[in-house]
């Protein structure tokens, strides 16, 4: 069955189209709640550490479960910005191979900076997820939310981790990316929400928001004790 795709055709090329990460969360929930609100077995995944607000948003509108997903990007040498792929929590790795010969890496660099990231994920998983079991995804619609897609590999390796844990259906929602991402990720998964796609020489994830900025660790863990107090208040 084809990837349906789903956009905003009114926000379709603009810029600051969303006030911020919990805005952008809204509309995805707004888009994603004819399809899902009643549908059981479904769970939000979020990326840290920009996907966490949004993620929260559609978690909190919708009432799903919600986790994390654990992944990085493999940052580019003296440019940590950018990436030329990515590696999940589990070992796996998605390398942008022109990019990577575009910066002539040798297979030791590569092999190091893999090396590197694998203790940092482990570090972030246990300081935001406190080392828990990863969430069953067994017969699962796992609905994978980030604030955006640049290059796409850090949601490929998302996909590939939440496939390995058993989902039954992956959905990607992100609130903007360029229609050569989503054509990328498309093959990979179910649906693709996406309500600004941007069509744009320059792509960046930061133009789609008035007020953007990188969410430290210190915030991501506030966010998430958030959560934990509201879940318990509603137990």
């Amino acid at each position: 069955m084809p990837t349906r795709i789903y956009e905003k055709k009114e926000l379709r090329g603009k810029n600051h189209v969303f006030k911020d990460r919990v805005e952008a969360g809204r509309v995805l929930a707004e888009m994603l709640e004819p399809e899902y609100k009643a549908t059981q077995d479904v769970i939000v995944l979020a990326i840290p550490s920009g996907g966490v607000p949004v993620g929260l948003e559609v978690k909190s509108k919708l009432n799903f479960p919600f986790d994390l997903i654990i992944v990085r990007k493999i940052p580019v040498p003296h440019n940590p910005e950018a990436g030329y792929g990515a590696v999940t929590l589990e070992g796996g790795v998605f390398l942008n191979e022109e990019l990577v010969s575009r910066l002539r890496l040798s297979p030791s660099q590569i092999e190091n900076h893999i090396s590197l990231l694998g203790k940092e994920l482990e570090e972030r998983d246990a300081l935001f997820r406190g080392r828990r079991p990863p969430t069953d995804l067994s017969r699962k619609t796992a609905i994978l939310v980030d604030d955006g897609l640049a290059s796409g590999y850090t949601m490929m390796a998302s996909v590939h981790s939440a496939k390995s844990r058993g989902a039954k259906e992956i959905v990607v929602a992100v609130p903007t990316a360029p229609p050569e991402t989503i054509e990328k990720i498309e093959p990979m998964v179910d649906e693709v929400y996406c309500p600004n796609v941007r069509e744009k020489i320059f792509f960046a994830v930061a133009d789609a928001y008035e007020h953007w900025y990188d969410l430290s660790r210190a915030e991501v863990l506030e966010l998430l004790a958030e959560k934990a107090r509201s879940d318990r208040n509603h137990l």
